[in-house]
């Protein structure tokens, strides 16, 4: 219950909910119980037992309350019957019995009816907490994640979740509430027979809890498993173009079918023991029924201490627990499935983010002056990527990075921008460290236009004003002009509200990555960080990029990772990387003059040219 107890705090703003659920669920429980009851008195009257009494009885104390109550209602009865004959007293009694179960059935609607709404927000803000914790989280966490995984604890685990809360209430309240009132009745009816039964429900509990023991461990495979055939499907669409072109398919279709066979075998197994739950506690129950026959049966046939019409009312009473009782037995089944997906979704909400803006964060808005890059030292897990790394860049200036891959270019881009944190050594812009700068304020000052470029399913417009989102349509033409995209944008039957397909994929690669540029020069940003912005192009896409860069570039200070060392010719300062640290640094006509790395690669690209 302690995955649960972490979800409650989701409760809390619906707790209005869940005390008229309660409420109605008292009443249901109460009205369930006097329906059996109101049986009785109906059943004496029609089989001629009811006793006729003309005395006004007097209350003597709660010890006596059952024998005043039959007393005042035999009372009353034979008043009735005397005045209005016994066809008119047996109308009364069905009608009172039709009002009970009335009111019974009206409070078991309301109390659905208010549980609906809180299982609801429940899901709701379950859902938005995990999708606003997803962006939050560093893009480290993810790289160890599959992203169908993710959707699956989104979707799937968070439903589970819900709908356990469901049970857990009907669990602590609704059924539990209908036994405790069942059981009252019993007892006054008689205490001997009440005792007697009671004795086999702890074996027939016993019997049945032994079939919900591994639930939670196979439904946590299950629910694993459900993430790795939603990551199947994720990945196939993603690389639809690589699975067909390496006629791959049946290779992807077995792994798919493999992951669905093992999910298919653990949902049998933990349907199958859902599914004996409920026969198992009808034939317990149905067994007790049995025992209590042949006990009562004795004690109205031979001793005589029992009435045959609180029998049979004592009879649909035992019997009226196997209903709750069924029912309590399938939540805990329930909530054991739940409590494995609780804990998956748990993970997420409960995962430390360690960047973060301190509570006192320097709100930063200007780029006066350099960013220094002192002695940093970075590690993805155990693989160092950078060692005692330092690195000025004043404003205004260009600076490109170079190197072959895996020298920890890319890396300098992500831990500019606090997607990662140094391990050791700091990073500062004007003399303050990122990490004492609001994070928001921080990535507000840089610009980033990445090799891939991401896109969404929207309109040109949507996808731009990312930059800025109060943007109007002078503002994104303006930065579509910039990025040297606005002559095929106007092309398009819809201008800038054309919708450009999921990750852009109605659109060319050059005609995406300057949808990018614009959305980077509409935000005009203080620093800009280019990252291999080209390098996926081919050589007239680049040519249009490329001015589109120069054009961004103007007046601006720029840190451009490339691969293509064409692009960066007329950088300020190249820095060419090996394995995490600077082995040269210079002009392009220096590093040409010393005749060192640098000079090698452009030879080699030259050659491949």
């Amino acid at each position: 219950m302690s995955n649960f107890k972490k979800i409650l705090p989701f409760v809390y703003p619906y707790k209005k909910y869940v005390y008229l659920n309660i409420f109605f669920n008292v009443l249901y429980a109460l009205f369930g119980t006097l329906s059996f009851v109101s049986l009785i008195p109906m059943m004496d009257v029609l089989f001629g037992q009811s006793k006729k009494n003309y005395i006004l009885p007097i209350y003597k104390g709660i010890w006596e309350l059952k024998k005043y109550l039959s007393d005042y209602l035999s009372y009353y009865l034979t008043l009735i019957t005397d005045a209005n004959g016994i066809g008119y007293t047996l109308s009364i009694l069905v009608t009172g019995i039709i009002a009970i179960f009335l009111l019974k059935n009206i409070s078991d609607y309301f109390a659905m009816f208010f549980i609906t709404y809180l299982r609801n927000a429940i899901l709701k803000d379950i859902r938005n907490a995990m999708y606003k914790k997803t962006l939050e989280l560093p893009l480290a966490f993810f790289s160890e994640k599959r992203k169908g995984d993710m959707i699956s604890r989104i979707s799937a685990d968070v439903n589970e979740v819900q709908t356990s809360f469901l049970a857990i209430l009907e669990l602590i309240v609704k059924e539990p509430l209908t036994i405790i009132f069942t059981i009252v009745a019993m007892l006054a009816i008689s205490i001997k027979l009440t005792l007697f039964t009671f004795v086999f429900i702890p074996i027939s509990g016993y019997i049945i809890s032994l079939i919900g023991k591994q639930l939670k461990r196979k439904s946590t495979k299950a629910q694993e498993e459900q993430g790795t055939f939603l990551s199947t499907i994720e990945e196939t669409l993603g690389g639809l173009k690589v699975v067909k072109g390496y006629n791959s398919e049946k290779y992807f279709n077995r792994v798919f079918q493999n992951s669905t066979e093992r999910f298919f075998k653990l949902s049998n197994s933990i349907g199958n023991r859902q599914n004996l739950a409920s026969p198992a506690s009808e034939f317990m129950g149905i067994m007790i029924i049995a025992i209590l026959l042949w006990y009562g049966g004795q004690m109205v046939l031979i001793e005589d201490t029992l009435k045959g019409a609180e029998f049979i009312t004592y009879t649909g009473l035992a019997y009226n627990i196997l209903t709750p009782a069924k029912s309590i037995s399938k939540a805990s089944y329930t909530i054991k499935k739940g409590n494995a997906a609780a804990e998956r979704v748990l993970e997420i909400l409960e995962k430390e983010n360690t960047i973060t803006s301190k509570r006192k964060a320097l709100e930063k808005t200007t780029f006066d002056s350099e960013i220094n890059v002192q002695n940093i030292n970075f590690k993805y897990e155990d693989e160092n990527v950078l060692t005692d790394f330092s690195l000025q860049i004043k404003k205004g200036q260009t600076v490109a990075l170079v190197g072959e891959s895996g020298s920890g270019k890319s890396t300098i881009a992500g831990l500019l921008t606090r997607f990662y944190d140094v391990n050791e050594g700091t990073i500062a812009i004007d003399g303050i460290d990122i990490k004492e700068m609001n994070l928001q304020s921080l990535r507000g000052l840089i610009g980033l236009v990445t090799q891939e470029s991401i896109l969404f399913n929207e309109t040109i417009k949507a996808n731009i004003a990312l930059g800025k989102l109060d943007a109007n349509d002078d503002e994104i033409i303006d930065a579509l002009k910039i990025a040297n995209a606005y002559e095929f944008v106007k092309e398009l039957p819809l201008g800038i509200y054309t919708n450009i397909g999921d990750s852009g994929n109605k659109l060319s690669g050059g005609q995406k990555q300057r949808l990018s540029i614009a959305r980077a020069a509409l935000k005009n940003p203080k620093i800009m960080i280019l990252d291999e912005a080209t390098s996926a192009l081919d050589t007239e896409g680049e040519k249009f990029v490329q001015v589109a860069l120069e054009n961004m570039m103007q007046n601006r200070t720029s840190i451009v990772i490339a691969h293509r060392l064409s692009t960066i010719r007329k950088a300020d300062v190249i820095v060419v990387m090996q394995k995490g640290k600077i082995v040269e640094q210079g002009t392009h006509n220096e590093l040409i003059a010393y005749n060192g790395v640098y000079n090698k690669l452009v030879t080699i690209q030259s050659f491949e040219s």
